[in-house]
């Protein structure tokens, strides 16, 4: 093995675009549950998002326009899973994961003509003086405009939930849906927006997989990126920086992995690419056991309305 190919430069500027698609999910989720709300669709979310994103980018010849569209789709998307769920009242596991075998049957259908194409390139941002800051310049300003946008919506989705009334009143929707009622709260169209940014959010990150990371489209091209976006936000105990530490660490773990694999780790290449998921699983395992959780007290109850 020749560890001498493997730049540790480039192996944390990668980290970063790695966590990104992670990060945007998780993001989402995060706010979801906050509400709570218990959404398992963030796999269909995302590769639903992906395909439309790569179509409208293809079509239109702009990585900004499939973003847009991405975000879209996987909002509508999550409206259909807000609307049974809220609604007709029906069990909100059980409706996440039909919502992830719907997205990636109808992923499949949308992306069967455009198999084999190359998405429009989004050019990097060379931040003015920052960029040519040694070492750090490279790591952290020379990124794709999405890679910020993340960080940005992280940071926004803190201060929303800890500095302002809008996130008390989230917060005390998800922690004790009867009070807030009681309060005169809508606690459905609160559950709503919560559940439309979140499906936003997934598109947004399936569309960085498609028009960035990977820039084209194969089918199931997330790769189960949802279900570690739903365990990150776990590890998370639903806090904002927690959930950018979160895919940080797990964006870390893919990246050394395919870099030990150009290296020739003398470890089997299979053993190699489940490890991240090895260590989500781990990482899950021992905050059961030390009783860490910090769950949104009505998460995954049924609200039913009293008049």
């Amino acid at each position: 093995m020749d560890l001498s190919q493997i730049n540790p430069l480039l192996l944390l500027a990668s980290l970063m675009v790695a966590a990104t698609p992670i990060l945007l999910a998780a993001i989402g989720e995060a706010v979801v549950e906050k509400a709570g709300v218990l959404n398992l669709g963030v796999e269909g979310m995302m590769i639903t998002g992906a395909v439309v994103g790569f179509a409208i980018g293809v079509n239109t010849g702009s990585p900004a326009m499939g973003f847009v569209a991405a975000a879209v789709a996987g909002a509508a998307l999550s409206m259909l899973f807000g609307v049974l769920v809220l609604y007709l009242m029906s069990n909100q596991v059980a409706t996440g994961l039909g919502l992830t075998l719907f997205g990636l049957g109808l992923s499949s259908l949308i992306g069967k003509p455009y198999e084999g194409m190359k998405a429009p390139s989004m050019a990097k941002w060379d931040i003015p003086l920052l960029s040519d800051i040694p070492v750090l310049g490279p790591i952290l300003f020379r990124h794709d405009p999405m890679v910020y946008v993340s960080l940005i919506i992280v940071t926004a989705t803190w201060y929303v939930l800890t500095r302002t009334r809008a996130g008390l009143i989230l917060r005390g929707v998800g922690e004790n849906h009867d009070a807030a009622h009681a309060l005169g709260y809508k606690v459905v169209r609160v559950r709503l927006m919560a559940i439309a940014f979140g499906g936003a959010c997934a598109g947004l990150g399936g569309a960085y997989v498609s028009l960035v990371r990977v820039p084209q489209w194969v089918e199931g091209m997330t790769a189960g990126a949802g279900w570690i976006a739903l365990a990150i936000v776990v590890f998370a105990s639903w806090r904002p920086w927690r959930v950018l530490l979160g895919a940080y660490l797990f964006g870390g773990i893919t990246v050394l992995q395919l870099n030990l694999q150009a290296a020739g780790a003398a470890i089997p290449v299979e053993i190699l690419a489940m490890s991240p998921y090895v260590v989500t699983i781990l990482v899950l395992v021992v905050i059961s056991l030390r009783g860490q959780h910090g769950a949104p007290g009505s998460l995954g109850r049924i609200f039913h309305a009293t008049h």
